[in-house]
């Protein structure tokens, strides 16, 4: 992940951006000069850092991971970095034509790669000892890396302008890329950075607190690796939609077309809010039965309930940075991470020895609360777009008390008749049946926006 935020991050969204504004003014030369630039850098680094990785893979291996096991998969993994690099620059350039079907297909055949391949290879490696079979997931990566690579490059083959010829010099158009690029970059690498130095600290703290090493692993673990991705895994359409909101905001920005960037910008608004308040509530009437059902873990559902609160506020931040991309605004990006990264890192040194976890969620709610007032402020400042407080929250939260109150009443009477498994899974279909029944009846959501989601 630090190869891919320091290699192609910065120049995937920058390609979206520029490819977006120059599809509006019919400029295909200019879009395969932009295309052209970024892979070469991109491309460049990305073997820099295979080379990097490769000769210290032993010093990475012994003395940062402290496990010899992975030197073999290190040697394996330098091979992909080339191909991600490139892809993720090609994807960008479908993105920016708006074309959402050839990146989307690309990463699922990367999975489909990556299964079979590790699927194939299990049954011979794992034998062979720990390291092997380390190597078996990494090798499935790198003949994704690989597959995705192989399409986009052979769909973009078929589908790029190579008559026209640019108008923008190769020196101009390079200083303007890296202009972008390295602000979004730096944003990406920086957030890396911060968050390792939060892995560290925070099992740390808790030992201070009072827990044993075991138990502050343990308690860690149990938030990054179960909590933390079971409440982000609703945002995946969030996240999709803000990698597409960035080209579309991008190309009227182009034409000055203010009036659909703050349309598309409340539009968001109104859609992240519905999901974002409809998912808390999920986590908030349901946190032990998740944690039992998916993890068999009850301890885990005050972990759920507490950073449930925080959906909103987590799904704002992800549609509101795709909105600032597609503005240009990657410099108050980068400034936003740096204070959340403060925020977070000030609460885990300070108050974790004395509160424990809660002062983590409390930090990570303040930090999310502020960077999200910033962003809210600087898109009004720019495009003036509206939000209807009455339609996006307070109307949404009294739907989803309300079919949160019913569903639970429910799969309490389930519960009797039903195992844990089908007894969840029909009262969360009727939570959301009852939520988006009663958006409908109150006026939040209409026929037109479903075409949205």
């Amino acid at each position: 992940m630090l190869a891919w935020s320091i290699s192609s991050s910065g120049f995937s969204t920058t390609i979206s951006k520029l490819v977006a504004e120059e599809n509006s003014k019919r400029e295909y030369g200019n879009i395969k000069r932009v295309l052209s630039i970024c892979i070469f850098i991109s491309g460049l680094i990305a073997c820099f850092l295979s080379f990097i990785v490769f000769i210290f893979s032993e010093y990475i291996a012994i003395n940062i991971f402290k496990n010899e096991y992975t030197l073999l998969s290190l040697h394996i993994m330098c091979i992909s970095f080339p191909f991600m690099a490139i892809g993720s620059c090609i994807r960008g350039y479908f993105l920016g034509m708006q074309d959402t079907i050839v990146p989307a297909i690309s990463q699922v055949l990367e999975q489909v790669a990556r299964m079979i391949t590790i699927y194939l290879l299990a049954s011979i490696f794992i034998p062979m000892g720990l390291s092997y079979a380390c190597a078996v997931g990494v090798i499935g990566m790198c003949i994704g890396e690989i597959f995705s690579f192989l399409y986009v490059v052979m769909i973009y083959n078929t589908k790029i302008n190579k008559t026209k010829k640019p108008n923008i010099s190769l020196i101009k158009y390079t200083s303007i890329i890296l202009a972008m690029a390295i602000p979004l970059t730096a944003n990406r690498v920086l957030g890396s950075f911060l968050s390792t130095i939060e892995n560290i600290l925070i099992p740390q703290k808790l030992m201070e607190y009072g827990y044993n090493g075991t138990q502050a692993m343990s308690l860690y673990g149990q938030l990054s690796g179960m909590a933390m991705p079971l409440v982000m895994f609703p945002s995946s359409l969030l996240t999709a939609l803000a990698i597409a909101i960035v080209p579309a905001i991008s190309e009227a920005l182009a034409k000055n077309n203010i009036t659909t960037i703050r349309q598309t910008v409340s539009k968001a608004f109104m859609i992240t809010s519905l999901i974002g308040i409809g998912t808390a509530g999920v986590f908030i009437f349901f946190s032990n039965q998740l944690g039992i059902t998916i993890y068999s873990q009850k301890d885990i559902g005050w972990q759920l309930l507490y950073i449930g609160f925080l959906c909103p506020f987590l799904y704002f931040h992800v549609i509101f940075s795709g909105v600032l991309n597609g503005l240009g605004e990657q410099l108050l990006i980068f400034k936003n991470s740096i204070i959340s990264s403060v925020i977070n890192i000030s609460f885990i040194y300070f108050l974790i020895p004395i509160y424990g976890l809660y002062a983590f969620i409390v930090g990570w709610f303040l930090s999310l609360l502020v960077i999200n007032i910033i962003c809210v402020l600087k898109l009004k400042a720019k495009t003036n777009f509206s939000i209807n407080i009455i339609n996006s929250i307070f109307k949404p939260i009294l739907c989803i008390l309300s079919s949160g109150i019913i569903s639970k009443y429910c799969y309490k009477f389930l519960i009797l008749n039903y195992n844990n498994i089908i007894s969840l899974i029909l009262a969360l279909a009727i939570l959301a049946l009852i939520y988006i029944l009663l958006l409908f009846l109150l006026g939040c959501l209409n026929k037109k926006d479903i075409g949205i989601f």
